[in-house]
């Protein structure tokens, strides 16, 4: 299932926030990772379970097992404190599939949201979510030394505050080969099956690393959005265009 339009809200103009966390996802990709997840700034920046939980920033390669085979896992000089990991990964990917798979969803989803949030409480939603997605990656196996990237939590977050507040919104998508138009709770049901199918959008920083697949950092998201769409439906009036 790939989205590739939706109901967007009337006169509300253009989502800033939106389009900015996007520009800053892809400048760090290119200028910052040089348009690859294997670099110094990739290991170092990237969110490591074992570098926040014990506050200890790993600088030497460290040796692990992955399904039986040894690897070594390279590491690099991070920021200090070495917790500021748990933002920067978040504008951080592995490689353009990552990138652009994360900033369509952002595109497509993140504009209504904003418009009927905020922008600093829809700004403060996405980064709350990116957060506890990539905290309960990290509480998921706390001594891995393997780098976590990606705005697949925050962009998690969004999805599930647009269920909450826009669930008969329609999204056009791509569904077997065929473009369609399905209910925002359906595409996004769609969605979550996805990501317990293939892990779409969350990934640790390569498979040729870590054949392994940021589930948590989805689901955490996912349950920060769903919380704030409830809070931002209750606690906000929705938008009348004619009464701008």
């Amino acid at each position: 299932m790939l989205p590739i339009g939706d109901d967007s809200l009337p006169g509300r103009g253009f989502a800033w926030v939106t389009a900015t966390l996007i520009g800053l996802n892809v400048a760090v990709f290119v200028v910052l990772q040089g348009a690859t997840g294997d670099n110094p700034f990739t290991y170092g920046f990237s969110a490591i379970p074992r570098e926040v939980i014990n506050g200890v920033d790993l600088v030497d390669p460290v040796q692990v097992l992955i399904g039986g085979q040894s690897y070594f896992v390279p590491q690099a000089p991070g920021p200090d404190p070495i917790w500021l990991t748990l933002l920067s990964s978040l504008f951080m990917h592995g490689g353009w599939l990552h990138l652009g798979g994360n900033m369509l969803f952002l595109w497509i989803f993140g504009d209504n949201v904003e418009h009927r949030a905020g922008r600093i409480l829809f700004l403060a939603a996405y980064l709350g979510a990116g957060v506890v997605g990539t905290m309960a990656q990290v509480w998921s196996d706390p001594n891995s030394p393997i780098p976590t990237l990606g705005a697949s939590g925050a962009i998690s977050g969004v999805l599930g505050a647009y269920l909450v507040l826009f669930p008969r919104n329609r999204v056009t998508a791509v569904i077997f080969n065929f473009v369609t138009r399905v209910p925002a709770v359906v595409a996004i049901g769609m969605w979550i099956v996805l990501q317990l199918v293939n892990g779409l959008g969350a990934a640790a920083i390569s498979t040729e690393t870590a054949d392994g697949v940021a589930y948590l950092a989805h689901f955490g998201g996912f349950a920060v959005g769903l919380l704030a769409g409830f809070i931002f439906r209750s606690a906000l009036p929705e938008f009348d265009p004619r009464h701008r």
